[in-house]
């Protein structure tokens, strides 16, 4: 990117281009999608749109939302982003009972296992953690202060997860690095001991998953990159089990006509009741599908699911624990010069039945707009409308690629320029 002078520490926002975002459900009872700073809630379960709730005396969100996610139980929602603001739901009435104002703009959150906690991480690097009271999902929205949990000395994170049994937080950043840190018993006093860090990756760290089954319930960490692997790591010694190259498979996805595959990986997920991982990649219109055996500790491709005739690039994933659908999201805001400014496409893809731990049978099908459970009401409410040009995501996905790489690939700056940046900064010009 050119070194071009700033008036302040900060990308200028107008120009950042936000992916659309999805998250689902643990019991498929509802679906949210994000797209810019609009937040959409579908109930599956009463079949209709979800009206919002926030008398914090702030409208909902004033910038781009950067993460949403459900609690392991369902009962927590919530969402953040770019207006430095973090909101925390009850899904039960859909009323924000707390908001929490970050110094910084908000890029991953967390909710732990026993949803007694939310974390959060700012693009400064900070992890920071707020109490979380849900006995009454209609008392009225209070505002809480965080308090700091860990740092990572300025590196953008990209991703939060705890592990399934609550007894790990792991963080990755753009500088290529996956820490795993023992979540205290008293974390608003802050988290002190280090588990391990798991070092492999040659670019930024995209997203963070858990593989697990009942015979393995600690499971293990799945990490997808912009140098297009997706890694397997042991988060209690740190140590990477095994590396699965997109790129090395570029032979077999050329042959089925797939072949712009290559690129970061942006996002993936886990498949409920299997070893599967669904991966999102740059450019691909559709997901690859990762077998994971436990027992030998590997990855390897199961399946590569197309979506013909679409131009659809998935920027987001999400799945339920009691369903065997994946749903995905594209979309972006903040497109110069569209006619569609908040918009997403939504599609999910069903019949995922892993046969051995080396193979997946050919069932996955991406289905049709009234094969998806909500049918067109789900769809107005999600995507913004039912039906547009698809060439639009086209060009979004192109707009989200300069964004990605803008956003998480570290800058070089000369040592004027570094200095200069950082008199500055807006937190510099506060303490002026």
């Amino acid at each position: 990117m050119e070194d071009t002078p700033m008036e302040n520490g900060e990308t200028n926002k107008d120009s950042e281009v936000a992916p659309a975002l999805i998250a689902v459900h643990p019991t498929q009872s509802s679906v949210a999608v994000a797209v810019g700073s609009d937040l959409r809630v579908f109930d599956l379960l009463g079949g209709c749109a979800v009206s919002l709730v926030d008398d914090s005396g702030s409208s909902l969100h004033k910038d781009s939302i950067r993460a949403i996610r459900y609690g392991a139980d369902g009962k927590l929602f919530v969402s953040a982003g770019d207006d430095k603001t973090v909101k925390i739901w009850s899904t039960e009435s859909w009323r924000c009972i707390t908001t929490v104002c970050s110094e910084k703009r908000v890029s991953a959150v967390a909710i732990s296992s026993d949803g007694s906690y939310v974390c959060f991480a700012d693009k400064f690097g900070v992890v920071w953690v707020v109490d979380v009271d849900v006995s009454d999902g209609n008392q009225a929205s209070v505002n809480k202060k965080a308090a700091p949990l860990l740092s990572h000395y300025c590196s953008i994170i990209t991703s939060l997860e705890f592990s399934p049994d609550g007894r790990f937080f792991v963080s990755a950043d753009r500088d290529f690095k996956i820490r795993v840190t023992v979540f205290p018993k008293k974390p608003l006093d802050g988290a002190h001991e280090i588990q391990s860090f798991s070092l492999g990756h040659t670019e930024f760290v995209s997203c963070l998953a858990f593989v697990c089954t009942q015979e393995c319930l600690q499971g293990f960490l799945v990490s997808g990159s912009g140098d297009s692997t997706v890694r397997l790591w042991d988060i209690s010694s740190g140590s990477l089990l095994n590396t699965c190259d997109i790129r090395e498979k570029a032979g077999l996805l050329e042959s089925k006509g797939i072949e712009e595959c290559y690129g970061a990986v942006t996002n993936l997920c886990t498949i409920p009741d299997s070893t599967l991982v669904a991966v999102a990649v740059q450019s691909l219109q559709g997901i690859i599908l990762l077998s994971c055996d436990l027992s030998a500790q590997t990855l390897h491709v199961a399946k590569v699911v197309s979506i013909e005739g679409d131009a659809f690039i998935p920027t987001s994933l999400g799945t339920s624990s009691s369903s065997g659908l994946l749903w995905m999201v594209t979309g972006a805001s903040n497109l110069h010069d569209s006619q569609y400014p908040c918009v997403a496409r939504v599609k999910v893809i069903s019949g995922f039945k892993e046969s051995t731990p080396d193979s997946v049978e050919h069932g996955s099908i991406v289905l049709k707009d009234n094969e998806i459970p909500g049918g067109e009401k789900l769809l107005e409410k999600l995507q913004g409308r039912v039906s547009f040009d698809e060439n639009f995501f086209l060009t979004a996905a192109e707009a989200l690629k300069t964004s990605m790489s803008n956003l998480l690939i570290k800058k070089q700056y000369s040592t004027e320029k570094r200095e200069f940046r950082k008199r500055t900064r807006n937190d510099k010009k506060l303490k002026q």
